[in-house]
């Protein structure tokens, strides 16, 4: 059966001047437009559309490609607001309409949130929440420390930033393990950190423990290498020094350069780490 506000891969049963009917299973034939047909398309081919509700609220196949599908979180922008609420441009036609009751705060056109899509239960319509702590750890998680996630950051708050794992729970990332500029909205891959007693989650942007230290070794000893065989950076040099050379953090510099320095292949001297 065809999912509303998701890619689906569809039969194609008629063919018309206007466009082609695709079988949509217990939503009957969809329409696709005919600017979205395939100039090859015959009937019992599958094609691969989005589906969702057009201006007049029927079921319609584009191949158009949205920034988010239902389910997923998203940064958008506001491209209007009107007496019911705001709309999104999340790449269709048709704008997301998120209701003022799914406002954390009053949205403002021109501004972008982040925002979570899904079908309304009674008006079958495709809609976002700026409400996106309604829709996560609804489920207890299976997660493991050092495990590798999917994470959309979608808040900056004293301590750090809130991410989304998975799409399904909420952990964070604190300021003392950032070490890039990072924004709101932005999709990357992250690691658990922690999971405390509570079961709440820390997060890492980086690979954390040793298993970073020999890619990061290696660049230390390129850049030595660059250098003639020095770096005036050692342990107590400060952060932002060491970040702005190799981008990674103090601690990873010192993790490096102390295994480095084991295997002899480096001295460490009171200005700098010099090459042997």
């Amino acid at each position: 059966m065809a999912e509303i506000g998701k890619w689906n891969n569809l039969r194609v049963v008629k063919l018309l001047d206007f466009g082609a009917y695709l079988d949509g299973g217990e939503h009957g034939e969809i329409l696709t437009p005919i600017r979205y047909v395939p100039a090859d398309c015959k009937i019992d081919d599958e094609v691969d559309v989005f589906i969702y509700l057009d201006s007049e609220d029927r079921i319609i196949a584009t191949t158009e490609k949205p920034f988010a599908q239902v389910g997923d979180f998203a940064l958008l922008e506001v491209v209007s607001v009107s007496g019911i609420g705001a709309f999104l441009d999340w790449g269709l036609m048709k704008d997301l309409f998120v209701p003022f009751r799914e406002q954390r705060q009053k949205m403002e056109e021109g501004y972008s949130y982040v925002v979570h899509i899904y079908v309304d239960d009674v008006s079958n319509r495709i809609v976002g929440s700026a409400k996106v702590e309604d829709f996560l750890d609804l489920t207890p998680h299976e997660f493991t420390e050092g495990q590798e996630v999917d994470l959309v950051l979608y808040s900056h708050t004293d301590i750090g930033y809130k991410a989304i794992i998975n799409n399904t729970h909420t952990g964070v990332v604190y300021n003392s393990d950032v070490f890039r500029k990072l924004d709101r909205g932005e999709k990357t891959k992250g690691y658990i950190k922690r999971i405390r007693e509570d079961r709440k989650i820390d997060l890492l942007i980086d690979k954390p423990g040793y298993e970073k230290i020999d890619d990061i070794s290696q660049k230390i000893l390129d850049k030595l290498k660059e250098e003639k065989g020095f770096i005036p950076l050692v342990d107590k040099s400060p952060a932002e020094a060491i970040y702005d050379m190799f981008g990674i953090s103090k601690k990873t510099f010192k993790k490096a350069i102390g295994s480095l320095y084991k295997a002899r292949l480096i001295t460490i001297e009171e200005a700098g780490i010099k090459l042997n």
